[in-house]
């Protein structure tokens, strides 16, 4: 029973000792024996508030599209395995998502060169048009269907060939070429994928309205 006092007394001591060492390492106060420990608390906040996420916009975009422009952005297939993507004004129009991707050029879900005339003639003037290949979309072309994406704005159309990747957006009636087009020539020597070359990818702002001039 004596030493019940210096008993309480070292355990005083001990409990006074250890408040002082939480209270140096969270305030940070002067005479702080661990500033290791509280650069290590600092580092943490920092590296966490340090990044903010990039902001997107309508369908990915790094930045806004001007007023009365219109956004996308399209992806062409990768081989014959993974589908071609569109996307205008955020909204997705074609994806293997949505299963509404076939091989060849995807307008729509068209592969034969008869029902892909009978689709572009009548379009009227100022439709936009969006077109992203998937596998092959030229074994199937004749001299009629080159003429018409030729007269959509398309510069590419005519040297389109076998298993070539290709996106292009033009418009009915506009009197110059598109500068929304992208064209890679399948190639042995250069193919990303084993006879296919690489996809490609495609995004901007359009004009809602294209007018002849």
């Amino acid at each position: 029973m004596r030493l019940a006092g210096p008993f309480r007394i070292v355990a005083l001591v001990v409990t006074v000792g250890l408040t002082w060492i939480v209270a140096s390492i969270l305030l940070g106060g002067p005479g702080s024996g661990f500033p290791r420990i509280q650069q290590l608390f600092i580092s943490t906040e920092n590296s966490v508030t340090a990044e903010p996420r990039a902001r997107k916009y309508k369908c990915g975009l790094p930045q806004p599209c001007p007023e009365e422009h219109l956004a996308f952005r399209m992806v062409s297939g990768a081989a014959n395995v993974i589908g071609p993507k569109i996307c205008l004004e955020d909204k997705m129009l074609m994806s293997s998502v949505k299963d509404n991707v076939g091989r060849g050029l995807n307008i729509a879900l068209v592969n034969d060169v008869n029902e892909l005339l009978k689709f572009i003639r009548p379009l009227h003037e100022g439709t936009l048009v969006f077109v992203a290949s998937y596998d092959d979309p030229a074994t199937k072309m004749n001299e009629e269907t080159r003429k018409l994406f030729s007269d959509l704005g398309s510069k590419n159309i005519k040297e389109l060939a076998f298993r070539d990747s290709w996106v292009f957006v033009g418009a009915k009636g506009v009197q110059n070429k598109s500068p929304f087009e992208q064209h890679v020539k399948n190639s042995k020597h250069t193919n990303k994928y084993e006879g296919w070359p690489e996809a490609l990818e495609m995004e901007g702002c359009i004009p809602r309205k294209t007018t002849a001039s």
